[in-house]
């Protein structure tokens, strides 16, 4: 097993940071957009951070396995048998992506006995890097100032409880979910930044009521946690992210 240092996520998150500046080469120029078998797109970024990610990856741990979006047909009978392995988006919200508002990111994750233990998301055009690793704490890193992050407190009685929710993915369910709160603020925002929303203290929740990947969820999953949310599935005993099933079921990111 990798052990848990200040180096390794100093270099996971370079890794993440290059395959951020892949991302604007494309960012900055036209693209194309195809459709993947499940109808998500898909563009040239998506491809050479994917590329960057896994080659480097590959580099720094050889013996460590990678699962990445981009590469997922590895069947269960191989994974199953994985003490260890990288978790990747290489392009996390390619529809703001394609939209051109910024709210993409980068997501790498350590997983370990089926855990996630390490993550980095970094936002290439917020140039903003969120990071955090069992025992060794979380921190959001922006135009080069880096500082810890840890969860709000819970909302005291009366104070608006704010609610981070998908851009491109507002549903009946949530809105039904919202209706609980008589008092909230609905951040919309995309890709996996919810996660750090909620691990900065931006937000109290993030209730995902809708399809996800493990790609999208593992880093995410760590950052919270560590900044001292809670984040629970629906329906799934741990360890959560050693199955077959590569979908997740509904989840919240919790820090009341």
């Amino acid at each position: 097993m990798l052990k848990l240092t200040q180096t390794l996520l100093a270099q996971v998150k370079q890794i993440a940071e290059a395959a951020g500046q892949a991302i604007l080469q494309v960012y900055q120029r036209d693209f194309q957009v195809e459709q993947k078998d499940d109808d998500s797109p898909l563009t040239e970024a998506d491809l050479a951070a994917h590329q960057l990610i896994l080659a480097q990856l590959q580099a720094l741990t050889p013996d460590v396995p990678v699962l990445s979006e981009e590469a997922a047909d590895i069947p269960w009978s191989e994974r199953q048998h994985w003490q260890e392995y990288w978790l990747v988006d290489p392009l996390d919200g390619t529809k703001e992506f394609i939209k051109r508002n910024g709210e993409f990111t980068v997501n790498i994750a350590l997983v370990q006995q089926g855990e996630p233990v390490l993550g980095v998301i970094h936002a290439p055009v917020l140039d903003k890097t969120y990071a955090a690793a069992e025992g060794l704490g979380a921190s959001r890193t922006q135009h080069g100032l880096t500082e810890s992050i840890c969860t709000a407190l819970t909302p005291s009685a009366g104070e608006v409880v704010k609610v981070v929710g998908s851009r491109s993915h507002q549903t009946p369910e949530i809105a039904d979910y919202l209706s609980r709160f008589p008092q909230h603020e609905l951040i919309a925002v995309g890709s996996s930044l919810k996660f750090c929303l909620v691990a900065e203290g931006t937000a109290h929740l993030y209730p995902r009521l809708g399809p996800t990947m493990l790609w999208d969820t593992g880093a995410g999953h760590v950052i919270a946690k560590v900044a001292g949310a809670k984040v629970t599935y629906t329906g799934i005993a741990n360890p959560a992210y050693h199955r077959e099933n590569l979908k997740n079921p509904n989840f919240l990111v919790s820090a009341l």
